[in-house]
């Protein structure tokens, strides 16, 4: 691997002279950006267009109590973070096929007890809260060549599952009643989207922290939307965007010693801000 990863340093020498990128843990953040932001963009779609910003985001708080989870049982956080946001993601999919109460509901009383718990946690040992301050921002400065290698895995295999499933995914999401029409497995459907969102939120928290990974989950879809004509328009143009934002706040961070987290979510923003403009014009 580590063969590889010169190969892929040097490369990143040539086609990227700048000062910003000269250094070695500018360029692990580099590929940890090229691969989480499309990430984000591609499931923040499905999120966009079946109104799931909530639960995007129970499942981003959820993590904080994963962390903690590792953290008072000596597990590497990471892990428990995976696995403990999977295991939310499930068990509201679950409670939404079984339950009369709305959706937004179900979420909330996930979102609340999973915060409560990870509260809860924390105050039995006191020096937890310390450590989790850099998973609440994000340091993607501080990302390892293994992390990156993981996320490429991922960004791969999700990737292949949008390429099969995208428009069966996509009517699941925005009318379930004619998804089952058409012989839909719904509910596989669903529960494999909790999935790969628990997944891809829990694996951005370390980029980007567990407050802002939610608006990079919507910000680039949105501002998709306000430019594009149909869905493939909107599949691209969130990729775009969510590009432009991820390497445009790692160069700002770099040059302003901004976080880079907030950096990126700020150049979505305004991303968002510029688009909306221009539907305007339009109309």
């Amino acid at each position: 691997m580590e063969s590889l990863f010169a190969i892929i340093y040097s490369f990143l020498d040539t086609v990227l002279p700048f000062a910003w990128a000269a250094s070695l843990f500018m360029k692990r953040a580099f590929l940890e950006i090229m691969l989480i932001t499309p990430l984000c963009a591609i499931v923040g779609i499905q999120v966009v267009n079946s109104r799931m910003a909530f639960f995007s985001d129970a499942i981003s708080h959820s993590a904080f109590t994963g962390i903690a989870l590792g953290l008072l049982l000596s597990i590497n956080p990471l892990l428990t973070m995976v696995v403990f946001g999977v295991l939310v993601a499930l068990g509201i999919a679950k409670f939404k096929t079984r339950s009369d109460l709305p959706m937004d509901t179900i979420i909330g009383v996930f979102f609340a007890a999973t915060i409560a718990l990870g509260i809860a946690i924390i105050s039995t040992r006191k020096g937890l809260s310390q450590t989790l301050s850099s998973f609440l921002f994000g340091d993607v400065l501080t990302i390892a060549e293994m992390e990156i290698a993981v996320t490429f895995a991922l960004f791969a295999v999700i990737l292949i599952f949008i390429a099969l499933s995208y428009n069966r995914l996509l009517l699941t999401g925005i009318n379930e009643p004619l998804a089952r029409s058409q012989d839909i497995p719904v509910n596989i459907y669903n529960y494999i989207f909790a999935i790969i969102l628990a997944v891809v939120v829990t694996m951005g928290i370390r980029a980007i922290g567990i407050l802002l990974i939610t608006a990079l989950l919507i910000v680039p879809p949105a501002s998709a939307r306000n430019v594009s004509r149909n869905v493939r328009q909107m599949f691209w143009y969130s990729l775009v965007f969510a590009w432009v934002s991820g390497i445009a706040g790692l160069v700002i961070s770099f040059y302003t010693d901004i976080a880079t987290g907030a950096s990126i979510i700020l150049v979505a923003s305004l991303c968002f801000l510029l688009t909306f403009i221009i539907s305007l014009v339009r109309r």
